[in-house]
């Protein structure tokens, strides 16, 4: 690997972190959006007990964002795994049927020749 293709590497690696980084804050963010929609409609909480309810429906709120995106995670790799094994199967199907082809070809071509 030369040095420009592990900056590359390193790039690439920086904006998916970047990425990361990104989607987890908005998924923060929605979570605490949600949580002070939820307390918006208990008016009889105090404000420390607003707070207290808010923090720990945000907490809720990301640990189920967290199982979803690994359920997520996990089916894409089983996804990937299945269309690849799927793609091997096509590829060595369309070589045989080439080899079958160029071996009718090259018969017909000898049958053919005076």
């Amino acid at each position: 690997m030369t040095a420009m293709d592990e900056r590359g590497a390193d790039a690439q690696a920086l904006v998916r972190d970047l990425e990361g980084l990104l989607l987890v804050e908005a998924a923060r963010s929605e979570s605490r959006a949600a949580a002070e929609r939820f307390t918006h409609r208990l008016p009889w909480l105090t404000e420390s007990q607003r707070e207290e309810v808010e923090r720990q429906y945000t907490e809720e709120h990301m640990v189920l964002v967290r199982r979803a995106w690994d359920r997520t995670a996990s089916r894409a790799i089983e996804l990937r795994t299945e269309y690849e094994e799927a793609y091997r199967v096509l590829q060595r199907r369309t070589f045989a049927w080439c080899l079958v082809g160029a071996a009718v070809f090259v018969g017909a071509v000898l049958a053919l020749r005076p």
